[in-house]
């Protein structure tokens, strides 16, 4: 058995399976990450890659293996606790996941205000609120609703509810799914913007090649507030080589057949490794 991972693990999950019926949707898969770090999961429909995002917050049950989340073991957690410690963690759900039913601020305030550890004063939460969406380039979306806002605002409104409470890990839900390349290419952005303002861990799942691409290749400048490429010392396994701590994972039916860097993913000459990366990548 492998030892308990440190305080230094925000997410591990160790010889996790986890079926549905006969079918086994994610088979005997280990990783861990930490602070800072990214991770962009790709794969082709149905090989697992949301359902390892749902289980590493607990709403998805292991069969077997284990789940530490923020360093505590999660795998048989009473959701009563589940819900505490899913609240110390940033989600964006697919297409934003916003409430249609009340405003943006309220929106974004709700990771704030339904905490049970929530003691701000509606002042404190005002100011959040509109330091997240000044974040996300929004601020004057406050007393707007979601059908009011294109898909691309929608898509930024749930990354600042997603950061407001500043998580030390976040979870991507194909967050440029249905989006156009420029808007595709900005809510990338807010992303590496978030993990290097904030030093958070990113598990991106998403089709899009280009996502990961981008996180591995730009880091947000805090003193300009631009995206800069980083240098890289070449070489493909250098040290150095991964200055953004991205780390590409390709599941394919359920199983976890590719864990490394830009520089190895491209190289690789398996035939459904490949087909994730553009031609001229190649």
């Amino acid at each position: 058995m492998q030892n308990q991972p440190s305080s230094e693990t925000l997410l591990r999950f160790e010889n996790v399976t986890i079926r549905f019926d006969e079918v086994v949707a994610v088979d005997n898969v280990s990783f861990e990450m930490s602070a800072g770090e990214t991770r962009v999961v790709l794969g082709s429909a149905g090989s697992g890659k949301t359902t390892l995002l749902k289980a590493a917050i607990g709403l998805i049950r292991v069969d077997s293996g284990r789940v530490f989340l923020l360093g505590r073991d999660i795998t048989n957690m009473a959701e009563r606790q589940l819900f505490e410690i899913r609240s110390q963690v940033g989600v964006l759900f697919q297409e934003g996941g916003l409430f249609d039913s009340i405003n943006i601020a309220e929106n974004v305030a709700y990771p704030l205000v339904n905490r049970k550890t929530h003691d701000l004063s509606p002042e404190a939460v005002e100011t959040k609120v509109e330091d997240a969406l000044r974040f996300v380039e929004l601020a004057h979306t406050l007393e707007k609703y979601p059908n009011e806002l294109s898909g691309g605002m929608r898509r930024r409104v749930g990354i600042a509810r997603a950061v407001i409470t500043e998580p030390p890990l976040v979870l991507y839900d194909s967050p440029t799914a249905g989006l156009d390349p420029i808007t595709a290419t900005t809510i990338m952005a807010l992303i590496a913007k978030e993990r290097d303002s904030l030093n958070a861990a990113n598990l991106i799942v998403t089709q899009r090649y280009q996502d990961g691409q981008l996180m591995a290749n730009f880091r947000y400048n805090r003193m300009n507030g631009h995206l800069e490429p980083v240098p890289h010392n070449g070489g493909g396994d250098s040290e150095g080589s991964n200055p953004t701590r991205t780390v590409f994972m390709v599941m394919k039916e359920g199983h976890l057949i590719f864990e490394d860097t830009q520089a190895r993913l491209e190289a690789s000459t398996d035939a459904y490794i490949s087909k994730f990366v553009p031609q001229h990548h190649i």
